[in-house]
């Protein structure tokens, strides 16, 4: 068997957000790719994955699969982080990758093989206004698309109110608009009113409210949004505050996704068992890669839950196609959400999932299906870029206090 020689990571995209795992072993030309893709913390999960994990699986059974996840898991004592998560995700796929070359069979057909044709997709559409939301919905149906997300512009959008008329304090600190949660759910109870009106029952629509809400307001809004049969309400409370999805399920039968957050089995776990929410959204990456995602999707089979594994704007292609096989895969998959990316983003990765018609399709290449090409991934990185420090938007309350998102 295969064992592994090196392993090391490829920094690409413009703002240096994508990081890929490549781990080559003492086969001639036998090498594995993942996802270790982290939006801010893309250097310290490159310092965890070359410096601390990988001089231990040097030398290592490249196939033992299993073995090399749960020792690695448990080798830094505490676990359960995010970085270890990301960092385990992508040396993960990379040896199943590995696993499908020297099978000659795609990741899915090692999983039990496929049993959908493709992968459904749900769009993302939104609009300033209603109007406008409504023409970008109906541009995602033209397309194929059966299940379409709708926010009134960014997360939080329908709750923010210009500072002006927000009631702020005399000593407020410098800020244009303030969240509130009331505001919230009277505009996006509208919302949903005025596109069931304009559209029918037809549509299969969703919408995440990113966990801008107090959990008393997410029981509201759930029960609110009742009548017009969602697909499902996204990410309705934070991790924090997993515990009220008791109180919702108790109060209506809006169909609930989350997970986006979650990177411990202690909270994707209960609400799977006690069936209090629909769709499981975890990244792949975050989890921990295939290995702990498959295991997540077995989970929800016995438990009537689907998955819906997270994509985003940030996500790559190579995370993208682990969760094509996935899905492929799994009886319990429910959808898949899609991402969109630029053509010189495309031309890096040879052999990536194809997105047409609200459907993904994997190729029927060993392994995950997917490459890199290095030279161009180097080009694609704009190191000036790449340094700017980012963080994520802070969203206040009229008093000044942040909203968690």
């Amino acid at each position: 068997m295969a064992k592994i020689k090196e392993i090391r990571c490829i920094r690409t995209r413009p703002n240096g957000t994508w990081v890929i795992v490549k781990v080559t072993t003492d086969q001639p030309g036998l090498y594995g790719i993942g996802s270790a893709s982290d939006y801010y913390h893309s250097e310290t999960v490159i310092t965890a994955i070359e410096e601390v994990i990988s001089p231990r699986l040097i030398g290592r059974e490249a196939g033992h699969i299993e073995d090399n996840w749960q020792s690695t898991f448990t080798s830094a004592y505490w676990r359960n982080g995010s970085i270890l998560n990301t960092a385990l995700g992508g040396i993960d796929m990379a040896l199943w990758d590995i696993k499908g070359k020297e099978a000659g069979m795609p990741v899915h057909q090692l999983l039990g093989g496929p049993c959908r044709a493709a992968v459904p997709c749900y769009a993302h559409a939104e609009g300033s206004d209603l109007v406008g939301l409504e023409e970008d919905v109906r541009r995602y149906i033209e397309e194929g698309y059966s299940v379409i997300r709708c926010q009134l512009g960014g997360y939080g959008g329908g709750g923010f109110i210009d500072a002006n008329k927000a009631g702020l304090p005399k000593n407020a600190w410098s800020q244009t608009r303030a969240f509130d949660d009331e505001a919230y759910i009277d505009s996006i109870t509208k919302m949903f009113d005025y596109l069931r009106t304009k559209l029918g029952f037809g549509p299969k629509l969703t919408h995440d409210v990113h966990e801008h809400l107090r959990p008393q307001c997410a029981v509201t809004l759930s029960k609110l949004l009742e009548p017009y049969r969602l697909y499902f309400l996204e990410d309705v409370l934070s991790p924090e505050q997993i515990s009220w999805f008791r109180l919702i399920r108790e109060q209506c039968t809006t169909p609930q996704a989350m997970g986006e957050l979650f990177i411990n089995p202690h909270e994707w776990t209960p609400l799977i068992t006690e069936r209090l929410i629909d769709f499981v959204r975890v990244r792949v990456s975050k989890a921990g890669g295939i290995t702990q995602c498959r295991k997540i999707a077995a989970l929800c089979e016995w438990f009537g839950v689907h998955t819906a594994w997270l994509e985003g704007g940030d996500n790559d292609r190579v995370n993208q196609m682990a969760a094509v096989h996935l899905d492929l895969a799994s009886w319990s998959f429910g959808i898949q959400e899609e991402n969109h990316f630029r053509s010189e983003e495309l031309e890096v990765f040879p052999g990536h999932a194809l997105l047409e018609g609200g459907y993904l399709y994997a190729n029927d290449q060993p392994g995950l299906g997917i490459d890199i090409d290095e030279e161009k991934a180097a080009k694609l990185l704009n190191h000036e870029q790449a340094a700017h420090r980012r963080y994520m938007a802070e969203d206040r309350k009229a008093d000044g206090t942040i909203v968690r998102p």
